[in-house]
This record gives C-alpha cells, sequence and structure tokens, in this order.
C-alpha cells in the first residue's frame, strides 16, 4: 500500500515542478520588446508543454482514482472478516430465554489488492485468531456463560435454601430461615458455527450448569453436580429454521429478569412454563429473516413432575411417552425489535396425550399468551398467561416437595386423576431501564390448580401427598452494570404457598448476586 502510495505521489511532484518552471520562464520572456520576434515560437512551445502537463495530470488522477478504489474494497473486505470474527450467538443467563438464529452471512465480492495489503490482512486476521477458541473441525466455536455468585438469607422455611420455589408449614422446634451462599448458578456454554449445507447455515449450542444435584463431602451444599442444560443443533435458511435438541420450551419465550434465579428461571413454580426437553422444531420468518410475523410448531418429549424411574440408571417411560404420541405444540408471533420500544405478543397452543395404567387416558392441553412491550420512556412490561390441564411436567405449578410414602398407589390411582385436575397461571413484570448500567425491576406471578378438583384427587391417597393448590410469588431487584460484562444485584422475593385447607404458609428472601459474564 505504503509502494502505490509513493508511486502516486511523485508524479505530482514532477508536475508541480515543471508549471513551476514553466511559470518563471514564462515570467521572464513576457516583458520585454527583444522577445517580440519570438513571442511566435515562445507561445507554440508553451502551449505544447501545458498540453503535455494537462496529459500527465489525467493520467495521475487516473491513478489516484484507481488506489482510492482499490484501497477502499481492501477496507471493505477487512470489516467483513472482523465481522465474522466477532459474530455469533453468545449464551446468557436464563433471564434471557429467548434464542436467536445467526445472521445470514452475504460473499463479499473478491477485490484485487496488492502483496503488502494482502499481508497486513493476514497479520489483523491471524491477531483476532489469538482470542478464538479453536475446535476440531476448524470451524469457529466460542465459549461463553457466567460465573454466579449468590449470597441470601431467607426469613421462614422453604422448600430449598439457594433457590426457593414454595413456602412451608413452620415446624415446632426447628429454627426458621437460614443464611447461606452459593455459586451453582454459573453457567458455561459453547456455540459451534459451522458450513452451509442444502443452503443452509448449521450450529449447535451446547449448555452446561452445576444445579444438578449435591456431591458428598465437606463442599456437598456449596459444589453442584454438573448437568446438561441446552444441546441443540439448528439449520437456518433466509426464512426458515428447522431445531432439534434439548430446547426451551420455544412457546414460552419470555422469563423475569432476575440473577437470584438462573439456574431455574423466575416463577417456575408460580406461573411460568420453563423446562427444558427434547424439541424437533421448524420456524418460519414471513417476509424473510427481518420480518416481524413467525410461526414455529414442533414436537416435544415433556418430563415428569414425578419420577418413574426406580434407581439412577433406568429410564421407565413417562405417561406421556407411555402414549407413543409425541407432544405438539405451535406459536404464533409478532416481534418488532428496537432497543428503545421492543414490541412482541404471541399465542401458543399444547396438545399432550398421557396413558396411565390400566389404560387410564387423559388428553393435556394448553392455552398460552405471551407479551412483551414499552409503556412509556424507559420502561417495559412482559410477562405470560397459559391455562390447561395435564401439563404438569412444563413447571409453573407448585410441586410436592416431599418424598411419596407409597409411589405406587399415586402412579395407579392419584396421578391419572391428578393430570385431569384443571390448571391456570401467569406472570407480569415491569422494568425500568435508567440507562444501560442501571436497571430496576418489580415482577409478580401465580400458578395453581383447581382447589375442588384437587381436593377429591388427594382423597383417593392414603397418606394424602403434600401438593399444594397455589403458589404466589413477587421480586424486586436493583441491577447494576458497570461494565457490559459485570453485574451486581440487590433483590427482594416473597413467597406465600396456599394448601388446599388453612391459612397460607410464608416466606422471604433477601440476596445479593455478583456476576461475571464471559
Amino acid at each position: 500500500m505504503m509502494s502505490r502510495l509513493r508511486n502516486t505521489c511523485v508524479p505530482g511532484l514532477c508536475l508541480v515542478a515543471t508549471l513551476a518552471m514553466c511559470a518563471s520562464g514564462f515570467a521572464q520572456t513576457a516583458p520585454g520588446a527583444e522577445a517580440a520576434p519570438n513571442s511566435q515560437a515562445n507561445g507554440q512551445e508553451l502551449n505544447g508543454k501545458i498540453e503535455l502537463l494537462t496529459r500527465s495530470l489525467e493520467q495521475t488522477q487516473t491513478e489516484l482514482a484507481r488506489s482510492r478504489s482499490e484501497i477502499e474494497q481492501l477496507r471493505v473486505m477487512l470489516g467483513e472478516v472482523l465481522k465474522r470474527m466477532d459474530g455469533g450467538a453468545a449464551v446468557h443467563p436464563q433471564g434471557s430465554n429467548a434464542a436467536v438464529a445467526p445472521a445470514l452471512e452475504e460473499t463479499p465480492q473478491a477485490a484485487q489488492i496488492s502483496q503488502d495489503d494482502w499481508d497486513l490482512l493476514n497479520a489483523r486476521v491471524e491477531e483476532q485468531r489469538q482470542t478464538k477458541v479453536e475446535s476440531g473441525s476448524k470451524f469457529r466455536l466460542k465459549l461463553s456463560g457466567i460465573l454466579l455468585f449468590n449470597a441470601f438469607d431467607n426469613s421462614g422455611n422453604v422448600d430449598n435454601l439457594d433457590l426457593p420455589a414454595i413456602a412451608l408449614p413452620s415446624r415446632g422446634g426447628y429454627p426458621s430461615g437460614g443464611l447461606g451462599a452459593s455459586a451453582r448458578q454459573s453457567i458455561i456454554g459453547l456455540t459451534g458455527i459451522g458450513p452451509q449445507i442444502f443452503g443452509a447455515r448449521a450450529s449447535a449450542d451446547l449448555q452446561m450448569g452445576f444445579y444438578g444435584g449435591l456431591p458428598s463431602g465437606y463442599t456437598a451444599t456449596t459444589s453442584g453436580i454438573a448437568n446438561l442444560r441446552i444441546a441443540r443443533i439448528r439449520f437456518d435458511w433466509e426464512k426458515t429454521s428447522v431445531v432439534a435438541g434439548l430446547d426451551y420450551l420455544f412457546f414460552s419465550p419470555n422469563t423475569p429478569t432476575t440473577y437470584m434465579s438462573v439456574a431455574v428461571p423466575g416463577f417456575a413454580s408460580a406461573g411460568n412454563l420453563w423446562t427444558y426437553t427434547p424439541t424437533i422444531r421448524v420456524e418460519h420468518r414471513f417476509g424473510g429473516a427481518r420480518s416481524p410475523f413467525k410461526v414455529e410448531a414442533g414436537l416435544l418429549d415433556p418430563s415428569s413432575n414425578v419420577n418413574y424411574t426406580t434407581n439412577n440408571n433406568l429410564r421407565l417411560p413417562s405417561p406421556a411417552e407411555s402414549s407413543r404420541i409425541p407432544t405438539y405444540a405451535i406459536h404464533v408471533s409478532y416481534n418488532k425489535k428496537s432497543e428503545e420500544r421492543p414490541v412482541s405478543f404471541g399465542v401458543g397452543g399444547v396438545y399432550s396425550p398421557q396413558e396411565f395404567f390400566g389404560f387410564y387416558r387423559v388428553e393435556g392441553w394448553a392455552a398460552t399468551a405471551d407479551w412483551r412491550f414499552g409503556l412509556l420512556p424507559r420502561t417495559e412490561l412482559s410477562g405470560q398467561f397459559f391455562t390447561g390441564r395435564g401439563i404438569d411436567g412444563f413447571g409453573g405449578l407448585p410441586e410436592n416437595p416431599y418424598p411419596l410414602q407409597n409411589q405406587f398407589v399415586y402412579n395407579t390411582l392419584t396421578a391419572p386423576l391428578l393430570a385431569n385436575v384443571g390448571v391456570i397461571g401467569g406472570w407480569s413484570q415491569l422494568k425500568f431501564k435508567w440507562n444501560a448500567q442501571h436497571e430496576f425491576n418489580v415482577a409478580a406471578g401465580t400458578g395453581g390448580r383447581n382447589s375442588a378438583g384437587l381436593r377429591r384427587t388427594l382423597s383417593t391417597s392414603f397418606p394424602a401427598p403434600l401438593i399444594p393448590a397455589r403458589n404466589q410469588m413477587l421480586f424486586a431487584n436493583y441491577i447494576f452494570r458497570p461494565r457490559s460484562d459485570l453485574v451486581f444485584s440487590a433483590e427482594y422475593r416473597r413467597l406465600r404457598t396456599y394448601e388446599i385447607t388453612g391459612s397460607p404458609d410464608s416466606a422471604g428472601q433477601v440476596g445479593l448476586a455478583v456476576g461475571f459474564l464471559f
């Protein structure tokens, strides 16, 4: 590049020097009577020199224009390379649940550049490669995640000290509440960008957490067992995407914003459908990748809120799997992407056939609605609503916190009747974002079962399991982000759990969170 600039500058300097000499000569010969006889000859000579200089100037301008064009092409190529190196999807905590398809890349036109420019481009690319993770397949691989530390103080009795889901009755003689800390909600993930196949861009996401249980030993309460959260592969065309693997519920895209509940999303037992389940789904965007209208449909293998296995190595079919019919789901949404005023609204439907002992069949179903839109400047309202029956495996409802004393009676008599009990729930959150660093959130959620139907169902079991009729939860938090990769949060949450009879049980939690995103 420098050699080309030198080549274009030398003719310009020569041109300036020649013009100066010609002007000097013209100034010396113009005045005086002695030069009059030769004025005609001098004029012809001067015209010839001017014509020569004009041609030289035009040639120099052409070379300069060509050099500028090649430099611009080089700049465009370098920008495309850096964009591809820095692009790709990142893993976030569950506070942002939605999964976005990687942008379809366009191949830039080839440009003819000099060897110096090519060496500069290779050096810049090599510098970028030093900051990336290299995979065995030589395709781009990106490491991301969050290291999250939580400290908390609970008041009242809860089912889980780290991440309480429901409030429990007080126990005479036992202390109430507890103080603790944990890093078990940390998450690590990998995103791989593969080649194009059949016109689609292939990619994959793998996400691991550490909330899969508690090991034995001195660090049992603070060190978690690794568990698989997301493991999916995507094929993205311009208007259509196909996703297969362990994935979130695509008909429940919104999640409350909280850093005290990341391993299990906020309101997981109080109105938020959230579970991870094997899924095959197709997504179609009307009008292209930036179209606001989208339709998703897929097949799911939902989990069960009751353990149907006899030990840790055997997997027996759940009622949904025993039906030999997959769960069907569809979701239609409108999404207007905007940092200032996002607008999103969607409706969904679920059909989940189940078969229990004695060939007893239940046609599980659910209807859902989700929304997200700006109210006033810097404010946003989001949430979800659902109703149906036989969808306990999708979360959103309070579960039995104690082991079943007679699992055979529960599986054969209670579980089929419980699947027929109607359920309803939902949550809503108001977000106020002062700026990129300061954010406030207030949210409330509830999820429950029909009390009369639940009472009739539990009367078939002896002893009757403790299955709460309804669970309510609310929280308020402040989130401070001094940098894009550093998060501090303070939160207060309140739980109230209703049984089929009696007054509700209450509990609270005050927590602090420190997270580093990478």
